[in-house]
């Protein structure tokens, strides 16, 4: 039988091996794509760093952290987990690696994340049930699978609310940007 397991595995059901191997499997599938795309002829000529929301997704500068929008729609309401950015589109020399969700604002006040491409949302690449940390003293957790979006697609991550706070939802998302070197780091 063979199938591929999308599922979020809290963090406190892991190791820190566990952990690290996740990192490593999400760092490796985001080189291997790069050099794939030919933005770079090997992996030599690339550097692996953290997203940063305005940099990379063209977030407010006033808000340079990961945070949904004001939570007042209604229940089972999909918002952009890029604040005020509804559908960023990564550079042509970057390739996005998601592992990783954590989400410190109490109680969880969303249910899912779906990463999807597109800006009408045309592709579905994983959907992960955030409920599945409630009840853990830390609400963060790995991807079974790392998600990668390529040079120039549309990123249209989205979480569904469950809780209509009127407040913005902390939702950090772990990401490594891949990159030529000396595009933002030497």
């Amino acid at each position: 039988m063979s199938y591929q397991l999308k599922v979020i595995n809290p963090v406190e059901d892991l190791t820190l091996t566990d952990r690290q191997n996740y990192r490593m499997r999400a760092i490796n599938a985001g080189l291997q794509r790069a050099v794939d795309k030919k933005i770079a002829p090997s992996q030599d000529e690339l550097i692996v760093r953290h997203a940063q929301c305005n940099a990379d997704f063209g977030t407010t500068a006033i808000l340079d952290f990961w945070a949904t929008p004001v939570m007042a729609a209604p229940l089972g309401t999909l918002v952009t987990v890029f604040q005020a950015v509804a559908a960023p589109v990564l550079a042509a020399t970057k390739v996005a690696v998601f592992y990783k969700v954590t989400i410190p604002t109490a109680p969880i006040p969303v249910s899912l994340i779906s990463f999807r491409e597109g800006a009408a949302a045309g592709t579905t690449k994983a959907v992960y049930d955030l409920e599945q940390l409630d009840g853990y003293l830390v609400p963060s957790g790995y991807f079974s699978e790392p998600v990668v979006y390529d040079p120039q697609q549309v990123l249209n991550v989205v979480v569904a609310t469950r809780i209509v706070t009127g407040l913005l939802c902390r939702c950090i998302l772990g990401c490594y940007i891949i990159e030529p070197k000396g595009a933002i780091v030497s």
